[in-house]
């Protein structure tokens, strides 16, 4: 039994006088204290074992070769013999793993019967190589030195090179050593069973060995001591049982024979009986005390550790021997660990925690023992169903679907209820764990015969009616309706029967409830609808929708089977039943839209195979039904998208199809250009029902535009005149011009693939570009239409269109389609802009007054914020293209700061994208915004601003947000940062005071925001730009220091300081030469140096400054700057450079100088070249020192992994486990029955908490 108390572990020995045998583990002092070395050794009573229990001791050869045995070297390296090369150590035998481990272990029973000693040394020296110590325990060691000596002495022979260890390498080798390592444990014990374990010396040796690397400070040897102790206490929890099992036949077969009559009892065999039951006691009191001593001497202070991985094990064992031996670990006592351990804050251990309750609630008989810790710890598993951990949560979710199986009162309505709504999770694995869970408490049928049997009664041909009932009702009362698809993936795995019960779905949707069953509301069918086209869709596509999993995966040929197999039922049954349903619900939009996407999961095939045409009539007859009778969008999609899948030519029934669809398309096309004459004509007095006839043929059109080619019914001539019409008499419907813009641009984009499919003539190409110009004019003018919808439509048209028909067009060898390129004029740049700005960036507040004071709700927000990314987003590509001048991306990039939120991704991107295509371009367009801001603050705060108001502040903020973008590599960025400079200060000194030159520049303070952008420079080119910047200053402004020449104070400080804190990049060229900065060598010779030096900054001051922007930009890989390969550039062509980069200026001299390089030239000619060059020289050098400097001491130490606990926690330990409970085992039947109470262990007075801060909380 286990009692609160952890006393010492009392001597179970016999009268041999062994006794030292009480206590198994080294003490505290013992391990720390090296002056008890001269004592006699605890743990090895054997030596002091009688004369006639010793054996006899091997010759002196016979010890040398034992000795040699436990010599071999760890970490992997095999120690062999001169002859066979076969391993020699134990260590070596069970890592390589050719020899059965029953072999293995026989010969070391074999040798340790010969000599114990020596036996015993082998096998200490095989748990100390396991750990990964070259070290080897000699015998004199073994004699002599108590076992803290020994394993201090061991833990000086680790590799300190590195901090694997057999148990972490990885590799195939070591995963089948780990396992190796264990069987060799469980075997040893096994063959031990029957007297080696009980001899005093062998067990209380190896106890104690491991007890002490358990303590040790060395991962690798509290790692291994603790896997090898919990193995072994496993082993010994299967010797204790077996010999439960044999007590309990003992005490049958002896209270048997005594019951017997007197003449027929037999004394002997009841002596015999009595001696054999007394052995059996005294053998299992034995495993109770080494048991015992492994529990409080390893497992109490490890399954704790600081290491996940040391506390995992722990942890999976102790379920091991609560599911193995349930009468003796399975009670609150041992319970408590696991159920503390589910705080524990690795994923790693929480889930080892969950596995092994997994394992003991699956066994129904063990439920009322486990009572108690479900009704303590219920809550905290239900909780890790939200686990960050995917797997913890799955296992969690598990578990619950365990307890709610062994006791349906075990979960209330709430712990379901945070369950249930995990089906919807984006995680697979979860959302399917939470499925089964669903599946076992609502939709599993309790009584399938009873069901079966009402539902012949009804008339019904499947039972699941009420579960499918049930289903609907869930799934409405989730009000999660737009995840219909995540539900039934959810429940596919385990409500597969009835997901593809399609039967009975029809039935209840089609036929009338019999007597006993409820009516379906109108709302309870859409959601049944929905359903069944999601398990449609599943059971043919075979595969989960989009969100949930990383894409298709291969089928297996099994998988494939039933795929095939659910497709052939489906469409064998939905042929026939879907012209039935969508003629009853023909008249509900919601509905219809739903069952027409059935078809495109059927099997064509079985139209022809299986004589079933009349039924494609039905269909078809249905599908013109619905088009005739709805004008949704969504309804309409799905039949022109039936019509397309049901056309497609590898099929026999396409021309029946196509007939049906033509004639469709006639009718409603003659109707649309009646109906509008007839509009026209009217013009401003046409009624509703003329603006009806022609809105409803139109978006029927459209729809079928869409997804067929309709070039040869002309749509586009009568869109345009309805364009055309309601631009000049601007009475057009909004309604009708959204449908007219989009229609006719569907049929540009046929037009185009016409062209481009075929060998068009130049006729073709001139009428498409007439085509294309008039609707790209009169899409223009509905920039200025007062409907916003009308706006909004055709600027999306107007960026789509210009994108299309860009200079990408006759990319690929398409160069005679160079006639249909346009390129946007200016007037058109603007509008586009213009349109961006009055529509886009604009507050909510603006957007809510706009409609017509209409409260908006959240996802109304939601959905007109997502429109105005869009209308963003396609203007901004229009610029990462080219086909927008950059520095209209000024008014776009002024506004990163006031809407990240809502568009800084968008921006972040544009402007990354257009630095790839020119940089210098791209920083004088950011200087741009930030002038434009300026100007702003200047009209609204007058001359004298406040430079430290809000405005200022963000302007500022702005400025330092876009330096930030340059990046840490200062080569690549230095004539872009060095012109955006020279910009910002024409445009500070640009307009002088109007009151007098004593007076600063209207636009002085625009330094103060320049000055954000000085870091970026380095400091050959900040002395450069102060030159540039004294250009424009007189003397006298150089001697003002009053508050309003600050901003020319601060600025002209940031270029003069900071020379010896320049970020040069170490991976540009100048820095690289030499290899890395971390390089011992020596340095190279001066001159060398200046010849770098000299060819770096003729590359980067020969730069042109009228670079022009690349006539066509190749769409552009979605990589980082930073991430583009860094080469030196003194030797390697920078990939990124345009064309005119530094590379053609430094092999052709006649081109034009940039800037930067004339203020370098002059700058130079002022001076005198020499000492110019050593000047350069000894600065390149000393940044060169810096930045060396500064990545060697980046370099951290690495800090060898130390235990949790020192000496001192672990005399605190052993206070708080005074009251630890002794391993006692259940006793047998002629054992009396221990009726006292039991304290409550889940109490949280009973919480271990130590110093280290690792902790378990309660609740």
């Amino acid at each position: 039994m286990i009692t609160s108390e952890l006393p010492v572990l009392q001597d179970t020995s016999n009268e041999s006088g062994a006794t030292d045998a009480v206590a198994l583990s080294m003490s505290i002092g013992e391990i720390e204290d090296p002056e008890v070395k001269g004592k006699k050794k605890r743990g090895r009573p054997g030596k002091q074992a009688p004369a006639s229990n010793k054996k006899p001791r091997k010759a002196p050869a016979e010890k040398a070769v034992g000795v040699a045995r436990g010599r071999g070297k760890a970490n992997g390296v095999a120690q062999h013999n001169g002859d066979g090369g076969d391993p020699v150590t134990l260590f070596e035998v069970v890592k390589l793993g050719k020899s059965a481990m029953q072999s293995v272990v026989d010969e070391w029973i074999e040798s340790y019967k010969q000599d114990r000693d020596l036996a015993l040394l082998d096998l200490i020296n095989f748990f100390i190589q396991c750990s990964g110590c070259k070290g080897t325990v000699r015998i004199e060691m073994f004699r002599n030195m108590q076992n803290a000596e020994i394993i201090r002495k061991m833990t000086e022979e680790f590799d300190e090179d590195s901090g694997d260890y057999p148990l972490t390498m990885p590799g195939p080798l070591w995963k089948k050593f780990r396992y190796n390592f264990c069987e060799f444990i469980s075997v040893l014990i096994r063959q031990c069973q029957y007297s080696i374990i009980y001899d005093e010396y062998m067990m209380d040796t190896v106890i104690s060995l491991l007890t002490g690397l358990s303590d040790s400070q060395v991962r690798a040897f509290r790692h291994t001591s603790t896997l090898a102790a919990m193995k072994l206490m496993t082993a010994l929890v299967n010797v204790a049982l077996n010999l439960s099992i044999h007590q309990d036949n003992t005490q049958r077969q002896y209270e048997a024979e005594r019951n017997k009559i007197a003449g027929k009892r037999a004394n002997d065999k009841l002596e015999l009986l009595l001696q054999k039951r007394k052995e059996l006691q005294e053998n299992q009191d034995e495993i109770e005390n080494m048991m015992n001593s492994i529990f409080k001497g390893i497992f109490v202070h490890r399954y704790r550790d600081a290491i996940a991985e040391i506390r995992a094990i722990c942890i999976e064992e102790i379920g091991v021997w609560m599911k193995m031996y349930s009468d003796a670990f399975l009670n609150d006592s041992y319970l408590k660990y696991v159920g503390w351990t589910l705080h524990d804050r690795q994923g790693e251990v929480r889930l080892k925690c969950l596995k092994a309750l997994q394992n003991l609630y699956t066994n129904r008989e063990l439920f009322p023992k486990l009572e108690l810790f479900t009704n303590r710890f219920k809550d905290r598993i239900v909780s890790m169903t939200l686990d960050k951990e995917y797997d913890v949560a799955v296992e969690a979710i598990r578990l619950v679907t365990l307890i709610l199986q062994g006791s349906e009162d075990a979960l209330s309505n709430e712990d379901c209820e945070n369950v249930y709504h995990l089906v919807y999770s984006a995680h697979r694995p979860v959302a399917v764990a939470a499925g089964e869970f669903l599946h076992r408490k609502l939709f599993s049928r309790h009584d399938p015969l009873a069901e079966e049997a009402l539902a012949k009664r009804r008339g019904r041909s499947s039972p699941n009616g009420n579960l499918i009932r049930m289903l609907v009702l869930f799934f409405l009362e989730s009000e999660l309706h737009e995840h219909a698809a995540y539900l039934v993936d959810s429940l596919w795995e385990s409500s597969q029967e009835l997901l593809k019960d399609w039967e009975c779905m029809t039935e209840l949707l089609t036929e009338e409830p019999v007597q006993g069953e409820e009516v379906l509301l109108d709302r309870q069918e859409s959601a049944l609808i929905e359903l069944m086209v999601c398990t449609i869709r599943q059971a043919a596509e075979a595969h989960p929708p989009v969100g949930r999993g990383t894409g298709k995966r291969v089928l297996t040929a099994k998988e494939r089977k039933t795929q095939i197999d659910d497709k052939n039922k489906l469409t064998e049954h939905f042929i026939m039943a879907l012209p039935m349903l969508l003629s009853k619900y023909q008249a509900d939009s919601e509905k219809v839209a739903n069952l027409l996407q059935i078809p495109q999961f059927f099997d064509l095939d079985v139209y022809s195979a299986g004589r079933m045409e009349k039924h494609l009539d039905a269909l078809l007859k249905q599908i013109r039904l619905v088009v005739e009778k709805h004008i949704e969008v969504d309804v309409l999609e799905a039949c022109s998208k039936t019509y397309s899948i049901l056309c497609s030519e590898e099929y026999t029934i396409m021309n029946r199809v196509d007939i049906a669809r033509s004639q469709l398309i006639d009718e409603m096309t003659d109707r649309f250009a009646h109906s509008v004459e007839e509009l026209l004509q009217e013009a401003e007095e046409a009624d509703d029902d003329d603006i009806y006839n022609v809105l409803s043929t139109l978006k029927r059109l459209t729809a079928f535009h869409n997804a067929h080619d309709l070039t040869r019914w002309d749509l586009f001539g009568n869109c345009y005149r309805l364009l055309k019409a309601g631009i000049e008499q601007g009475s057009m419907p909004e309604q009708i011009a959204v449908q007219a813009l989009q229609c006719s641009h569907y049929s540009v984009l046929w037009q185009l693939v016409k062209i481009t499919e075929g060998a068009p003539s130049k006729d073709d190409l001139v009428a498409l570009r007439r085509v294309v110009k008039s609707f790209l004019a009169v899409c223009q003018q509905c920039l200025s239409n007062v409907n916003t919808p009308v706006k909004e439509q055709a600027f999306m048209l107007l960026c789509d269109l210009l994108m299309i028909f860009s200079h990408q067009l006759v990319s690929g060898g398409r160069d005679g389609l160079q006639p249909l390129v346009f390129n946007p004029e200016s007037t058109l740049q603007n509008e586009l802009l213009n349109f961006v700005l009055d529509h886009v960036f604009i507050d909510q507040d603006d957007e809510n007054q706009s409609m017509e004071g209409d409260e908006e709700d959240e996802a109304n927000k939601i959905e007109a914020l997502h429109k105005r990314r869009n209308l963003l987003a396609a203007f901004c590509k229009l610029i990462i293209y080219d086909i927008v001048d950059m520095p209209a991306a000024a008014d776009i990039f002024k506004h990163y700061m006031k809407y990240y939120n809502d568009y800084g991704d968008i921006i972040k991107e544009t402007l990354s994208k257009t630095r790839q295509t020119d940089k210098i371009l791209c920083a004088k367009t950011l200087i741009l915004s930030l002038q434009q801001l300026f100007n702003e603050l200047l009209q609204d705060q007058g001359p004298n601003l406040d430079r430290t108001s809000s405005h200022v502040s963000g302007i500022k903020e702005l400025a330092r947000r876009f330096a930030l973008t340059f990046g840490l590599d200062q080569i690549k960025t230095r004539e872009a940062v060095a012109t955006l400079h020279k910009d910002g200060i024409e445009f500070a000194f640009k307009y002088q005071n109007p009151r007098g030159p004593e007076l600063p520049p209207i636009n002085l303070a625009f330094l103060e925001v320049l000055s954000e952008f000085s870091s970026k420079l380095i400091r050959q080119d900040k002395k450069t730009v102060h030159s540039y910047l004294e250009k424009f200053m007189s003397e006298s402004m150089s001697e003002r220091r009053e508050d309003v020449w600050l901003p020319l104070i601060s600025y002209r400080n940031s270029l003069l300081t900071g020379g010896d804190e320049d970020h040069m990049s170490v991976t540009s060229g100048s820095s690289s030469k030499a290899g890395s900065v971390r390089s011992k060598k020596g340095r190279p010779p001066a001159h060398k140096k200046r010849i770098e030096e000299s060819s770096v900054e003729s590359s980067w001051m020969l730069r042109n400054d009228t670079l022009q922007t690349p006539a066509a930009l190749q769409t552009p890989q979605l990589t980082s700057t930073v991430l583009r390969e860094n080469r030196p550039a003194e030797h390697l062509p920078d990939p990124d450079s345009e064309p005119g980069s530094e590379n053609d200026f430094v092999h052709n001299p006649q081109m034009q100088m940039s800037w930067l390089g004339q203020q370098k030239m002059e700058e130079v000619n002022r001076k005198d070249r020499t000492g110019l060059n050593y000047i350069k020289a000894r600065s390149n050098q000393g940044v060169r020192q810096t930045v060396r400097g500064l990545m060697e001491d980046d370099a951290e130490p690495i800090f060898e992994d130390v235990m949790m606990s020192s000496r001192g926690q672990l005399e605190d330990m052993n206070e708080e486990f005074e009251d630890t409970m002794v391993i006692d085992l259940p006793p047998s039947r002629n054992r009396r029955e221990r009726a006292e109470l039991r304290p409550d262990f889940f109490d949280s007075a009973a919480m271990i908490e130590d110093e280290s801060g690792f902790s378990m909380p309660m609740f």
